[in-house]
C-alpha cells in the first residue's frame, strides 16, 4: 500500500491548523492558573511563556527545523536525524504524549459547554460523540479536514473578539487586580511560587501550536508556507490570549472562573445574565474554537502516530492508509485512548486536581520535553548536517535558540516541583515505552522509514 500523504495544503490552511490546534486554549483550560497564581501573577507566567513561543521556538528555531525536515513527525524526525533512534524515541514519545493527552480535555470542555445549554445533557457522552464526528472527519480526508477546521478557527477567532467586545463596558481593573498575587494583595514569595507552578496553564494557551509541522509532508511548498503560517499564527494566538484573560478576569470575581471549563460563558453569564441571545450566541460558536483545537489536534496526533509507526517505532500496521490517503488507525487509535480517559474523569483525581486540569499538565510535560529535544537538533544539525537546505534560518544564532533552550528547561523543571506525582507517572510513560522501544529494534531495522536521507526527508 502507498504510504505517502499528498501534498494539499497552502498558507491559509496552515495558518488555520496552526492557530485551530491552539484555540480551546483560549476557551478554557488557562483559568485554572488564575487558582495557583492570581489574575496578576498569571499574567506574569503568560507573558514569560508567550515570550518564549513567540521569539524562540515557533518564529526562529521551530520554523527553521520545519522547513529543513518537512516531516510528517515533525520533532520526531528532527531529533532522529540530529541524534538518531534514541533521540528520535525521546521527542516522538514525548510528542505523542502531549497530542493524545490534549484531545480528552478538549472533549470534556466541549461536554461542558454543550451541558450550558442543555443541563440534562451528559458532558461525558457529548465528548464521546465529539470523538467519533472529528474521527470520521479525518478519515475522510486532509484536504475536507483541512477546510473545515479552517472555516471553524476563523469563526473561533470572530467568537473571541465578540466576546471581547460585550464584555468590556463592563470592565474593571480593579476587578483585575483584586487580590491579583496568589489570593493576595500584594506580591510575596506565595506569588513567585504561584508563577511557577501556573506554567502548564499559560503553556495551554499556545500547547500544540507546533502540529502544523506534522502536515508538512501534506503542504505546498512547506519551505515557504510554513513559516508564514507559524509567524501569522503565533502573533494572532498572543494577542487573543492577553485579550481575553484580562477581559474575563476584569468583569467580576475572576475567582469564581478559576477552577471550571467553561470560564468565558459564566465571565458573559454575569454581564448579560443567563438568558441573553449574546450568552447564547458565546456558547454555540464558542463550540467552534474547542472543535478547532480538537479536529486539528486529531490530525495532529494522527500524523505523530503515523510517522512512528510508519518508522517503525510502533506497530507498524498504525501507518495504513485508507483510500482517502489518510492514516485511519492512528486515527482510531489516540481515539480510543481519549475515550478511557473521558470516562475516567470523576473517578481519578491526581494531585488534588480534577482530571481535566491533570491531563493539561501531562500534556505539557510532554511538549516541554519535546521543545528541549527540539532545541537541541537545531544545535546538533548545524554542525552535523550544514547540507540541510534551509530557506529560513533562526535569527540571532546560537544566542536566542540558547535562550529557548534554558526557558523550556526551567519551565519543565519547575513543572516537575510542583507536579511531583504526575511528573513521576509522565517518565513511567517514557519507561514503559522504553522498554518497547529496545524490544523492537528489529522492527525498526525491517521498516521501510529505517533510515532517513540526507535531507532529512523518508525515504518512501
Amino acid at each position: 500500500m502507498n504510504q505517502k500523504l499528498k501534498p494539499t495544503l497552502g498558507t491559509f490552511h496552515l495558518w488555520g491548523i496552526a492557530v485551530g490546534l491552539v484555540i480551546s486554549g483560549e476557551y478554557f483550560g488557562w483559568s485554572y492558573g488564575w487558582g495557583v497564581a492570581g489574575t496578576l501573577g498569571f499574567l506574569v507566567t503568560t507573558l514569560i511563556i508567550a515570550t518564549m513561543y513567540t521569539c524562540f521556538i515557533f518564529i526562529f528555531s521551530f520554523t527553521e527545523l520545519t522547513t529543513a525536515i518537512p516531516h510528517a513527525g515533525g520533532p520526531f524526525a528532527y531529533s532522529r536525524k540530529a541524534f538518531g533512534d534514541t533521540g528520535g524515541f525521546i521527542a516522538g514519545i514525548a510528542t505523542l504524549i502531549e497530542f493524545v493527552f490534549a484531545p480528552p480535555a478538549i472533549a470534556m470542555a466541549i461536554g461542558a459547554y454543550l451541558n450550558v445549554q442543555y443541563p440534562d445533557l451528559n458532558p461525558k457522552y457529548a465528548a464521546v460523540a465529539a470523538y467519533f464526528i472529528f474521527m470520521s472527519l479525518n478519515i475522510v480526508g486532509v484536504q475536507i479536514a483541512a477546510t473545515f477546521e479552517l472555516v471553524v478557527t476563523i469563526l473561533a477567532v470572530i467568537e473571541l473578539l465578540v466576546f471581547v467586545g460585550v464584555v468590556q463596558p463592563s470592565f474593571s481593573f480593579s476587578n483585575f487586580v483584586l487580590n491579583g498575587w496568589a489570593g493576595q494583595a500584594h506580591f510575596s514569595l506565595d506569588s513567585v511560587s504561584g508563577i511557577f507552578a501556573a506554567i502548564p496553564f499559560a503553556i495551554w494557551f499556545f500547547l500544540a501550536i507546533e502540529g502544523a509541522a506534522m502536515a508538512a509532508e501534506e503542504a505546498k511548498d512547506p519551505k515557504k508556507t510554513i513559516p508564514r503560517a507559524y509567524i501569522s499564527g503565533i502573533f494572532t494566538l498572543v494577542s487573543l490570549a492577553l485579550m481575553v484573560m484580562i477581559f474575563a478576569g476584569g468583569v467580576g470575581d475572576w475567582s469564581k472562573l478559576s477552577n471550571i471549563n467553561d470560564p468565558l460563558p459564566q465571565a458573559m453569564r454575569a454581564v448579560v445574565g443567563h438568558n441573553s441571545a449574546w450568552m447564547h450566541m458565546l456558547v454555540w460558536i464558542g463550540l467552534f474554537g474547542l472543535v478547532a483545537s480538537f479536529h486539528g489536534i486529531i490530525l495532529g496526533y494522527s500524523r505523530q502516530i503515523y510517522a512512528l509507526g510508519r518508522a517503525g517505532f510502533l506497530p507498524q500496521g498504525l501507518a495504513k492508509l485508507s483510500r482517502f490517503h489518510t492514516p485511519y488507525r492512528a486515527i482510531i487509535a489516540g481515539g480510543i485512548v481519549g475515550i478511557i480517559a473521558i470516562f475516567s474523569d470523576n473517578i481519578i483525581q491526581i494531585q488534588g486536581m480534577t482530571l481535566t486540569a491533570a491531563i493539561v499538565t501531562m500534556a505539557c510535560f510532554g511538549a516541554l520535553l519535546m521543545y528541549i529535544m527540539s532545541m537541541l537538533s537545531l544545535f546538533k544539525l548545524r554542525k552535523s548536517a550544514p547540507e540541510l537546505e534551509r530557506s529560513f534560518l533562526a535569527p540571532g544564532y546560537p544566542i536566542i535558540p540558547a535562550i529557548a533552550l534554558v526557558i523550556a528547561t526551567i519551565c519543565f523543571l519547575s513543572m516537575f516541583y510542583f507536579n511531583f506525582t504526575i511528573g513521576k507517572i509522565f517518565i513511567g510513560f517514557l519507561v514503559v515505552s522504553y522498554i518497547y522501544f529496545l524490544m523492537t529494534k528489529r522492527q525498526r531495522a525491517m521498516s521501510e522509514e529505517a533510515q532517513l536521507t540526507d535531507k532529512g526527508i523518508d525515504i518512501a
